[in-house]
């Protein structure tokens, strides 16, 4: 009996999306055109004193370091790279042939864009569904953004491929199939999300990416920059009080936990805990 995917036993289960977008301010992208091992920095063709220094120069501003190449077979040189701020909604872009050079190379370098780059997992070798679900993706939406569309190394919730990062904002969206993501990249250059497969904003805490799906739900919001958060406060254990501009109050939420019935990605070995966030309707004052 073939073991199910982790990506269709999430299906199965209904596991929430909502929220799970891991906390990124920053990106380092570096493209690496040949295939990618489980440990993509340490199985690519960059030598290994550039990866451990860009490993420390990114650490050391707080940006994550994804591997990026272009969808099917690529060759060419330079090589391109971005620095990515998420916060300021910038991306700047450069080419490299030596790739010592990205260890000198100001941080941004280039002209910077507000223009959108869509990053898709495929990194098959850390999970199978990446690749089964994230490459016709990829595939699909090069054929209309060429330039804009990249595949990706791990950018984490495996279970949700096929996964896709917009940038420079940093929305992550799960989920996505092959006969929606064109529909989804319209909508998010006319400024708008394709709510149904949003797991959250990088640049925000998890709390947040929850209050402003709930919001979004209750009023039909799909715009970029609605409900930017206001405040945060903690109401004890796994509860929180958000406010979120435009509306008059806050959203008081509670994590639930449960455990999943199969492991949640294709190479673990036991089940696991997972979280999610629903609208807290008790009463905690006094």
């Amino acid at each position: 009996m073939t073991a199910e995917r982790c990506a269709a036993a999430c299906v199965r289960r209904g596991d929430p999306m909502t929220a799970t977008a891991p906390p990124v301010l920053r990106w380092l992208l570096v493209e690496q055109p040949k295939a990618w091992g489980p440990d993509p920095w340490r199985d690519c063709d960059l030598p290994a004193p550039v990866v451990a220094g860009l490993a420390e120069r990114a650490a050391s501003v707080g940006a994550r370091v994804l591997l990026i190449r272009k969808p099917g077979r690529h060759t060419g040189t330079p090589l391109r790279w971005a620095y990515v701020d998420s916060v300021r909604e910038l991306t700047w872009w450069s080419t490299f042939t030596d790739p010592h050079d990205l260890l000198t190379a100001p941080w941004p370098s280039g002209t910077p864009t507000a223009e959108p780059a869509y990053l898709v997992c495929a990194h098959g070798r850390h999970d199978t569904c990446c690749a089964l679900r994230g490459r016709p993706v990829a595939a699909a939406l090069a054929a209309t953004r060429p330039e804009a569309t990249w595949e990706c190394s791990h950018v984490g919730g495996d279970r949700f491929a096929a996964n896709l990062v917009a940038l420079p904002h940093g929305f992550y969206f799960g989920q996505v199939g092959v006969d929606a993501v064109t529909g989804l990249a319209d909508r998010f250059e006319a400024g708008r999300l394709t709510v149904p497969l949003l797991r959250g904003r990088s640049t925000v805490t998890a709390p947040v990416q929850a209050a402003q799906r709930i919001a979004r739900e209750r009023t039909g919001e799909d715009a970029v920059h609605a409900y930017a958060p206001v405040s945060v406060t903690p109401l004890g254990r796994d509860r929180w009080s958000v406010a979120l501009d435009g509306l008059p109050e806050p959203i008081r939420l509670r994590a639930t936990f449960t455990t999943s019935d199969s492991p949640l990605t294709c190479s673990a070995t036991a089940n696991s805990r997972m979280r999610s966030f629903i609208e807290d309707t008790e009463d905690t004052e006094g």
